[in-house]
């Protein structure tokens, strides 16, 4: 079953298992803001990231890219792009709100998509790049 999972096109299986990962990320904040306190949203956010990006690492190693071995570098390597696509978020959704569409919510959904595409060729080029064998 699992290889049939894997004979899916990556696009695809990236496209399902990015919203379960969002889904994820949004619980673990929702949780803790109620547990912790609406004061606290900083600390959430902390809470949110750490435990959703190990949830995200792994179903992107196994679910979406269905990679084998290299646990350490490849987290590294996604929490690398992970930045990356941060930094690459605030730029994309500054230039549209300044140039295109002054609307934050629109804007953002469009920053989103644009990044998301950016996210998943970072993924596949760098984070979970096979090794070259010798």
């Amino acid at each position: 079953m699992y290889e049939k999972w894997c004979g899916i096109d990556d696009k695809i299986r990236f496209m399902l298992i990015g919203c379960i990962n969002a889904i994820n990320a949004y619980i673990i904040f929702a949780i803790s803001l109620f547990l912790i306190g609406k004061e606290h949203y900083q600390l959430c956010v902390t809470l949110q990231w750490t435990l959703s990006s190990i949830f995200s690492y792994l179903t992107q190693k196994f679910f979406v890219f269905c990679t084998k071995g290299n646990y350490f570098r490849e987290y590294i390597k996604c929490c690398a792009t992970w930045a990356v696509s941060y930094l690459l978020n605030l730029v994309v959704l500054d230039l549209l709100i300044k140039y295109i569409l002054p609307n934050a919510y629109i804007s953002q959904i469009l920053s989103i998509m644009i990044v998301s595409i950016a996210t998943y060729i970072l993924f596949k080029c760098f984070a979970f790049r096979p090794r070259k064998q010798p």
